[in-house]
């Protein structure tokens, strides 16, 4: 699936331990190479795009947009993970005529959307994310939940630069859960955008940026640089976003004037996507990292890294190395067994 990693079998250090060095490999999303994602060496990749067929949901409402459920996990067990949870639509019936005909019950569809009433951020992550992904976990408990009123704004920044003649509300949090599951005590942080279209749009509402990262107890700030460098480190790829924004207009049946206006809202999308994503990676890893801005000595261009090493090399192809140690090179590792790390220098200010 990953066959460009074959290029070095090596026995590597385990990313997250107290060891100096710390190795990435850069890895596609393996079902549409829709991005590509730095993976600790020996960790694993599970899941990725998933499209909803319509005619199996009993409607569209879920089958216009690609989702996203992705994980990397250090063992089969997810022991320590970072997962992507996909975006799905919900409809809050009850203030319309089709919902108080009692016909659509909360639980039931509607268009290919689970009917359940809008939920802040918090009580979704808690109700809805979390029983989804850990449907065997037991002793949950939420031991703490932030709300983001800022990343809030954010959000509806970016959709008003998108052009969208809507208002919508947004709500953003955070909660922390401790629970059990296969015999293991584990902490888990989740994280979502809540984004309720309101009754313009017939109570239409979803959760946005779905993500939680897992390590067991009392093992969470060990792992967090590691996490929070993985969760950084996503690079969208442009081509599978232009055919996407394109593949979207054509089930909704939207007609676009010209190629120049497609190639315009490709881009937009892309901008505000990434200036959304860089807030909401620096407010969820508060607590876990601390970013710096590094210049790429071979693409000369400015890329985000975690300042948590003193010493960072990169690769042409996108690979990185992190270290302590003043006298250490990747070019010269046998366990790499392999050249081309360049020093990235920290971007002057």
């Amino acid at each position: 699936m990953f066959a460009h990693l074959a290029v070095v079998t090596v026995a590597l250090v385990v990313a997250g331990t107290c060891n100096a060095q710390v190795y990435f490999r850069r890895v596609a999303e393996p079902r549409e190479k829709a991005f590509t994602i730095l993976v600790p060496a020996g960790w694993s990749t599970e899941g990725g795009i998933v499209r909803v067929n319509p005619l199996s949901a009993n409607g569209a409402g879920n089958a216009i947009g690609a989702k996203v459920d992705f994980a990397v996990k250090r063992d089969a067990a997810g022991s320590v993970m970072l997962r992507a949870l996909p975006e799905m639509m919900y409809a809050d019936l009850r203030r319309t005529p089709v919902g108080q005909t009692g016909m659509f019950p909360v639980g039931s569809k509607y268009n290919g959307m689970t009917v359940l009433p809008a939920m802040d951020a918090a009580t979704f992550l808690a109700q809805v994310a979390f029983k989804y992904a850990h449907p065997r976990a037991t002793g949950a408990r939420v031991v703490d939940r932030r709300q983001n009123p800022r990343l809030a704004q954010a959000y509806a920044q970016r959709l008003r630069a998108s052009g969208v003649p809507f208002q919508f509300h947004y709500d953003v949090a955070v909660i922390t859960v401790e629970y059990q599951e296969g015999g293991a005590a584990y902490t888990e942080k989740l994280f979502t955008a809540i984004e309720n279209m309101g009754q313009a749009a017939g109570g239409l509402w979803s959760n946005k940026d779905t993500l939680l990262v897992r390590a067991p107890a009392g093992e969470f700030e060990k792992w967090a640089r590691t996490l929070s460098i993985v969760r950084a480190s996503v690079e969208m790829n442009a081509q599978w976003v232009a055919g996407e924004i394109r593949g979207q207009a054509q089930r909704n049946k939207i007609a676009l004037d010209t190629q120049r206006d497609i190639a315009r809202i490709d881009q937009e999308i892309v901008a505000h996507r990434q200036r959304t994503n860089a807030e909401i990676n620096n407010d969820m890893f508060l607590t876990l990292n601390s970013q710096e801005e590094y210049v790429n000595p071979h693409a000369k261009q400015v890329e985000t890294g975690s300042n948590q090493w003193k010493y960072r090399w990169v690769t042409s192809s996108g690979d990185v190395v992190y270290s302590d140690e003043s006298s250490y090179d990747p070019n010269h590792d046998p366990k790499l067994n392999r050249s081309g790390f360049a020093r990235t220098p920290v971007r002057q200010r």
